[in-house]
């Protein structure tokens, strides 16, 4: 269960913010769909076929590195990056603790209403 008033709680609510934030953008959501296949790719393989600059693609994937969505690892002249999935399996469990949340919210607000029409 997620811990609410816990000061840990505190600092997973703003990492899950950061994730939901370096997701908002569209072309950082691309370059996480070209490395969902779960192959490293390089700056260029990532930039290949897209309007957006090699430098581009290296300020986006510095934003995704620093929410620990992606991590990079040389090889020889080339830096390869590869998806970390850990940080969306956190999210998926706070999205379900939400969403449990949500619907107890709104299985106590159908008794009232029920409660009242009688």
């Amino acid at each position: 269960m997620f811990p609410r008033n816990a000061e840990n709680g505190i600092e997973r609510l703003q990492n899950y913010a950061s994730v939901f934030a370096a997701l908002g953008d569209e072309t950082r959501l691309s370059l996480v769909s070209k490395l969902i296949s779960g192959r490293s790719h390089s700056i260029s393989q990532l930039a290949e076929g897209s309007k957006i600059t090699r430098q581009a693609v290296t300020k986006h994937l510095r934003v995704l590195e620093g929410v620990g969505l992606v991590h990079s690892t040389r090889n020889g002249r080339e830096q390869l990056y590869h998806l970390d999935l850990r940080p969306f399996k956190d999210i998926e469990e706070y999205l379900g603790f939400v969403s449990e949340q949500w619907d107890q919210a709104l299985s106590r607000l159908k008794s009232f209403v029920e409660d009242e029409r009688k």
